[in-house]
């Protein structure tokens, strides 16, 4: 039988990698998992409902345009969806453009700075929990331009459900 894994060299580090193309299925696993995510969504957005309705007024207030942003993202075996997320930025923002790497980002409303300090952005992102696109532990869903430019190893990463926190954000050192 073939060694299912090798060593490679990212940036000067020593990575053990899979030489499997997918992750394997485990159906239990799986199962359980969305069983937690849809009653983890659903009691999160009954307990959090004031604050969704108090951001909300807050965003039509501020400059009067959509409380939410919508973007394409792609997910699980490559398939694209709408995610969604409270809208931070300009209405006439470009919705591709590189993300803001600071809070004195032009683009960012005054509201969208506090609600991107706070990650209330994210909080919408429970709908695609329910709706099946996303999980609520997984790999960032990326955009489609991204998605193009991954190589072989990077692929591995659409062979499951992506999720709303990633090893990136739940990492003390960013």
């Amino acid at each position: 039988k073939k060694n299912p894994y090798k060593l490679d060299d990212i940036a000067g580090l020593p990575l053990l990698s899979s030489t499997q193309d997918n992750i394997d299925e485990k159906p239990f696993y799986n199962l359980f998992k969305r069983i937690f995510d849809i009653i983890f969504a659903i009691l999160s957005l009954i307990i959090i409902c004031p604050l969704i309705i108090l951001v909300s007024i807050a965003i039509k207030l501020n400059d009067g345009g959509p409380i939410f942003f919508k973007q394409t993202r792609i997910g699980l075996n490559k398939k694209p969806f709408i995610i969604y997320k409270f809208r931070s930025m300009k209405i006439n923002s470009d919705k591709y453009a590189h993300c803001p790497e600071n809070a004195r980002d032009p683009r960012i409303t005054k509201v969208g700075r506090w609600v991107r300090k706070l990650s209330i952005d994210e909080i919408p992102q429970l709908i695609n929990v329910l709706k099946g696109d996303m999980s609520l532990v997984g790999p960032r869903p990326e955009m489609p331009f991204i998605v193009e430019t991954y190589e072989a190893y990077e692929k591995k990463r659409l062979s499951v459900i992506p999720g709303i926190t990633g090893l990136w954000q739940v990492s003390p050192a960013r």
